[in-house]
């Protein structure tokens, strides 16, 4: 039996399932169909995250103290279902499997804008439709036919599905029309129950307690951040705001932020959309939005960071800015007199004022920490792991805010 490659991520509430299949397929069956080694017997749930990892050979992308990732970016060789998927990842919740999804065609990573029209081609919606036909096939072949469902946490974050059960499984076909085509694996506990289980106010309070790390020298910086690779597509809005919610225990997927956000093909988001966006899952689950302005300072950035709560920050891009930054975080790694490291900023903190910004380069990133005897801001980015964590003087943040500051609050 030859496998390929598979899986995904998810977010939020099902309606109650009453079909149910003849002949049950074993699982052998599933895979093939497939086309990866999703299970290894009859109970996906009862897997460790690290283990079904290693069986689909996906990457780890992030591990905290109570949720992991792992994603896979495929080729274009790779079918999966019949179809060519995008983003592929594995989700785990205090190290058991939780979580499975596929993102096939979508409007993220084939809506490209044509550089000689400047518009982007409608060729996307059509492999949205194709796809999405030859997925709900092959589930159809293997599980007979689906159950039209209701998936979703908020009015603009709600799914029309195809809805398939099986020992305990259940997998959802969505294709929002010219949006993306998602297939998701969720436990059937979770999706009759109408939602993935909450995170209450006093686990999220216990949690959030051990994720300051202060450290000698003066950083003040938020442990337990999960990563997203927003991946080759401007998703820095919905990848940032997922890393976000996650964090404060909400599901959350960038795919479906996306459609909540109204993000345009190939990328590009506003700030205020998404958050309008986003208000309903994150009100839905007991947390509050919180949106603030005014200077960057290591003063303002603590009272947040102090209450273990990350903020998303709306900048300019500036490519110059961004290299030396990153050259410094890599410098900063191995400082240990930092009073010389002080006097090193000085010449960075005159040149801030010569930064020029462009309205059309617009990013959210995550601020994660803060150091006041330095004078600098601590920043992440949906990047990958290697830009979890770096570190910006008061003067360059000044240079390149928006101004919008947002926190998500217990």
């Amino acid at each position: 039996m030859t496998y390929r490659f598979l899986l995904g991520n998810l977010a939020a509430v099902v309606m109650p399932f009453a079909g149910a299949v003849a002949q049950m397929p074993d699982f052998p069956a599933l895979n093939e169909v497939f086309g990866a080694p999703v299970w290894g017997d009859d109970n996906l749930w009862n897997d460790g995250d690290a283990s079904v990892g290693r069986r689909l050979g996906w990457p780890a992308e992030s591990r905290t103290s109570s949720d992991s990732s792992y994603r896979f970016y495929a080729g274009p060789r790779e079918r999966v279902l019949g179809a060519r998927p995008f983003s592929l990842a594995l989700y785990g919740r205090d190290g058991m499997a939780s979580q499975l999804s596929m993102v096939f065609a979508n409007k993220g990573d084939l809506g490209e804008v044509n550089p000689k029209t400047h518009r982007v081609s409608d060729d996307y919606k059509k492999q949205i439709i194709a796809d999405a036909h030859t997925i709900s096939l092959a589930l159809t072949r293997v599980l007979g036919p689906a159950v039209v469902a209701q998936f979703g946490l908020g009015a603009k974050t709600r799914e029309r599905v195809e809805r398939w059960d099986w020992k305990g499984h259940t997998i959802l076909l969505a294709a929002p029309r010219g949006e993306y085509v998602a297939v998701r694996i969720v436990p059937t506990a979770e999706a009759d129950g109408g939602q993935t289980k909450r995170l209450t106010d006093l686990d999220l309070q216990r949690q959030l307690r051990d994720r300051i790390e202060r450290r000698p020298g003066g950083d003040v910086v938020l442990k337990d951040i999960p990563m997203v690779d927003q991946g080759p597509k401007g998703y820095c809005v919905p990848a940032t705001w997922e890393r976000a919610m996650r964090y404060m225990g909400i599901p959350a997927d960038m795919y479906v932020l996306a459609l909540a956000g109204q993000t345009e093909a190939g990328g590009g988001t506003t700030l205020q959309a998404m958050m309008a966006g986003a208000s309903e899952m994150v009100s839905r689950s007991g947390r509050r939005l919180v949106s603030t302005g005014g200077r960057m300072t290591t003063k303002s950035v603590a009272r947040f960071i102090d209450a273990e709560l990350p903020i998303l920050w709306g900048v300019f891009y500036v490519r110059e800015v961004e290299e030396n930054i990153t050259n410094r975080s890599i410098q900063r790694r191995g400082v240990t007199n930092w009073n010389s490291y002080k006097e090193m900023l000085k010449p960075w903190r005159q040149a801030a004022r010569r930064i020029h910004t462009s309205i059309e380069d617009g990013h959210l990133r995550l601020i994660t920490g803060y150091n006041s005897e330095t004078g600098e801001i601590a920043i992440s980015d949906s990047w990958g792991r290697g830009y979890a964590e770096r570190w910006i003087t008061e003067e360059e943040a000044n240079a390149i805010s928006q101004g919008s500051l947002t926190v998500i609050e217990r």
